[in-house]
This record gives C-alpha cells, structure tokens and sequence, in this order.
C-alpha cells in the first residue's frame, strides 16, 4: 500500500468516526483565520470568587466566566447597559486555560418582563495562558427570553 493510500485511509477511518462518535455535536469551524466556537449558559454553579456575577458555559468552551462590573447605567427607555471585566477560566478542546474579556451588555425590560438581551465579549490581547496563549477573538451571548436559554458564538484566533 503506498503512502498516500494509507493516508486516504486513515483520513477516511478518521472521519467515520468522528460522524459516528460526534454526530450532533458542533466542531470548531476554521472561519477565515478564525476558529468559530459556540454553546451555551448551562448555570451559575462556579465556585465563589470575588466577582460580580459568575456563569458556566458548555459547548467548544467549558467553564466559567466571571464578571466585575466596572459602569453601568438604566435608560428612561427601560435598557439597561454594562461594562465588566470578566475572565474565561476552563477548558479547550481538552486543554485548559484562561483568558479575559471585556464585556458590552444590554437588555431591555418592557411592562415587567425582559424584551431582549444580549452582549459582546472581546478577548483582551495578550491575556491567554495555557491553551490560550495568543488568543484574540470575541464572544457573542445571546439570550432567547421566551424559551429562557442563552447561547455564544464567536472566533478565536490563535
């Protein structure tokens, strides 16, 4: 069997099984230079720390995120804007490592109930350790307020 056959092979037998063991899980997707992550908020369960607020995420990342509020101010309107300094601690694709964001939050609270939510997270330069050493990329959060659940997307680069 010639080299390039064997490797045809492999790459065939790799890809069987990763459809077989990974079917319905996301992949990192290479995204013009970009890795394109997401999952989504599975709790607060994170140990304490002296943080303004604390969330678990799951999906290409894992772990938790911790926020320090540094601004933030309500509108006549009902919206409601922050700033936080937050930092990623967990896991990628097995590895760990930290890394720290900057957070842009709104929503938008209508008679009572939440109308919409949602924020930007860019990674700060040269703050990756570990498995994110280098990184530079940004976060999305997403919140569905009718089905009660919040997902990220975004692209980390390496």
């Amino acid at each position: 069997m010639s080299i390039n056959s064997f490797k045809r092979r492999l790459v065939l037998a790799l890809a069987i099984v990763a459809t077989v063991f990974g079917a319905g899980l996301s992949a990192p997707v290479s995204a013009g230079g970009a890795t394109q992550i997401g999952g989504s908020i599975v709790g607060d369960d994170c140990d304490e720390r002296e943080a303004d607020y604390a969330f678990r995420i799951d999906g290409d990342l894992n772990g938790c995120v911790y926020g320090v509020i540094t601004e933030s101010r309500t509108h006549p309107s009902g919206t409601y804007q922050e700033v936080a300094d937050e930092i990623f601690i967990g896991t990628y694709l097995g590895h760990s490592g930290t890394f720290e964001m900057t957070e842009f939050y709104t929503h938008k609270v209508v008679d009572g109930g939440l109308q919409f939510a949602r924020c930007k997270h860019p990674i700060v330069r040269g703050s990756g350790t570990g498995v994110f050493d280098g990184v530079s990329g940004r976060l999305d959060f997403k919140d569905d307020t009718t089905a009660g659940t919040s997902v990220y997307r975004g692209h980390l680069r390496f």
